[in-house]
C-alpha cells in the first residue's frame, strides 16, 4: 500500500461527502486506502460511508477522542508507505496524490511534506509556518511582522512576504492536509495525545524534525480546505482549547519557565487587540467588533486566571460560564 489516507470526522457527513468524491475522483495512479476515524459522531456519517465507500475502513472511537488521539486511531490501522492526515472538509484538486507521493519518493531525507491549501475562493490560505517561540510571539503580538521583510531572524507566526509559490523548507504544516512518512512517523510514535484541538501537528512536526528530517513543501499540490467546520459550532470552546494546549506545547518543550513567558506574551496580544478593536467599535457599527470585544475579554480573564502549576500538574483552570456567550471565531489570525 502506498498512501493511507486517515480522516478524523466528528459529525462532519455534508463536508466529508465531498471530500471523499474528490479523493475518488482525483487519485487514479497510486494505490491507497481511506480511513475514516470517527470520535463518536452522533450523525448517520457512518452509514453514509458504508453505502457509498465500502472500500473505506472505519475506526470507531465511540467518544470525542479530539485531533491527536482520533487521528492515532486511524494511523494504528494504516498500511501505507505514507500517511495523509486530512480534514474531511477538504476538497482534492488536479490529482493530487497522483503528484504528492511521487515528489516525495525523490525527497528521502524528508519524513514531512506540506501542500498548498487554498480557501474556497482559491486564495491562499497561509498553511505552513514557523516553529512557534517567546520571541516570534512578542514579533506578532506588537505587530512587527514587517521587519521579516528585512531579515529572516524577524518571521514571527508567518513566512512574511512568501506567497506558498515555491518549493522550500518549512517547519510546519497545517494538520488539515499533511503528509507523513510512515517510518517517520512511527519513529515518533505519532501525535501526542496530551493535546486535545491545535499544536498537534506543531509539535509532532518539531519531533520530526529533531529527529533528523526535513519538512519540505511544494506548491504544485492543492487542495481547498473550506476551515473550521466543529470549530464554527463552538468557538469560544475551540479558542480556549487553543491556549490549552499552547501552554502545554511551551511546557513540554520548554518547560514551566517557557510556559510562563508563553502567558504573559498571550495576555499582551489579547489586551492589544482588544483595545484595538474598542477604538474600531467607537467609530464603527460593525457588530462584529463588539463580538469580538466579548471574546478578548473572555479569553483575557481566563487567561490571567491560569494558574499554570495547577493547570500543568492537574488540568485546573478557571472557571467559566462559556454557554451564554454568542461569539464569533473569526479574530484568529
Amino acid at each position: 500500500m502506498k498512501l493511507s489516507i486517515v480522516i478524523i470526522n466528528w459529525n462532519d457527513k455534508e463536508v466529508l461527502r465531498g471530500c471523499l468524491q474528490s479523493i475518488f475522483k482525483e487519485t487514479r495512479e497510486i494505490e491507497f486506502e481511506v480511513i475514516i476515524s470517527d470520535n463518536g459522531s452522533k450523525d448517520d456519517t457512518l452509514d453514509f460511508v458504508r453505502q457509498n465507500y465500502p472500500q473505506a475502513v472505519i475506526v470507531e472511537n465511540k467518544a470525542n477522542l479530539g485531533f491527536a488521539r482520533g487521528n492515532n486511531s486511524g494511523i494504528a490501522v494504516a498500511k501505507g508507505e505514507y500517511i495523509l492526515i486530512l480534514n474531511p472538509d477538504t476538497i482534492i484538486l488536479d490529482r493530487a496524490f497522483d503528484k504528492w507521493i511521487p515528489w516525495a519518493d525523490r525527497h528521502p531525507e524528508a519524513g514531512v511534506f506540506g501542500c498548498m491549501v487554498l480557501n474556497p475562493d482559491r486564495t491562499l490560505q497561509e498553511s505552513a509556518r514557523p516553529f512557534p517561540s517567546i520571541k516570534r510571539y512578542w514579533i506578532a503580538a506588537l505587530y512587527l511582522r514587517s521587519l521579516a521583510f528585512l531579515s529572516p531572524i524577524f518571521y514571527s507566526d508567518t513566512y512574511t512576504g512568501w506567497k506558498g509559490m515555491s518549493e522550500r523548507e518549512i517547519d510546519w504544516q497545517s494538520g488539515c492536509c499533511i503528509l507523513f512518512r510512515a517510518s517517520a512517523l512511527r519513529e515518533v510514535h505519532g501525535f501526542d495525545a496530551r493535546f486535545f484541538y491545535h499544536y498537534e501537528e506543531v509539535d509532532l512536526c518539531f519531533r520530526i524534525y529533531k529527529a533528523g528530517y526535513k519538512i519540505l513543501y511544494t506548491p504544485d499540490v492543492w487542495i481547498i480546505h473550506l476551515g473550521g467546520q466543529s470549530v464554527k459550532r463552538q468557538p469560544l470552546r475551540f479558542l480556549l482549547e487553543t491556549y490549552r494546549s499552547r501552554y502545554k506545547y511551551f511546557h513540554k518543550h520548554y518547560g514551566l519557565a517557557g510556559a510562563k513567558r508563553c502567558k504573559t506574551v498571550t495576555c499582551t496580544d489579547l489586551w492589544i487587540r482588544r483595545l484595538g478593536y474598542g477604538v474600531l467599535s467607537a467609530v464603527s457599527r460593525n457588530t462584529d467588533f463588539k463580538r469580538r470585544i466579548e471574546l478578548y475579554k473572555v479569553a483575557i480573564r481566563w487567561n490571567s486566571e491560569l494558574i499554570l502549576e495547577k493547570f500543568i500538574s492537574s488540568g485546573e483552570e478557571p472557571e467559566m460560564r462559556l454557554d451564554a456567550l454568542e461569539v464569533t471565531n473569526q479574530e484568529r489570525g
